[in-house]
């Protein structure tokens, strides 16, 4: 049975990992491991032990303590965060893309979105 910190754990791996465009092959050659690996701890089947989550953390460029962020310490379960965009894949796939747009026109991106929020 899955144990709710493993499962979170995974999420935030997943999540990450497709912020940074990131497949899980790759992923799991930069680490030495199968991507079947990665692919059982994405959906918290296995545990990670404390030397991969690091090398995991390296590779993802976020510090260890993220994989951990938006649990009750007290209850050992996932607490939802408000405004957390992780939550959602359609949000990541948009800041990928924004970031993939060159600084000019991000910027005016930017502006033309702030002002269509204010508008709504």
């Amino acid at each position: 049975m899955k144990h709710p910190v493993d499962a979170h754990v995974g999420k935030r791996i997943r999540h990450r990992r497709w912020m940074v465009g990131m497949t899980q092959q790759q992923l799991a050659d930069q680490v030495g491991i199968k991507f079947q690996q990665i692919q059982k701890y994405e959906t918290g089947m296995n545990r990670v032990s404390a030397s991969r989550l690091w090398d995991i953390a390296e590779t993802l460029g976020v510090h260890i303590g993220f994989f951990f962020e938006g649990l009750d310490e007290k209850r050992d379960v996932a607490v939802p965060v408000e405004g957390d965009m992780l939550a959602d894949k359609e949000a990541l796939e948009l800041v990928r893309s924004y970031y993939a747009i060159p600084e000019a026109q991000r910027r005016r991106l930017f502006d033309l979105a702030r002002v269509l929020s204010d508008a709504a």
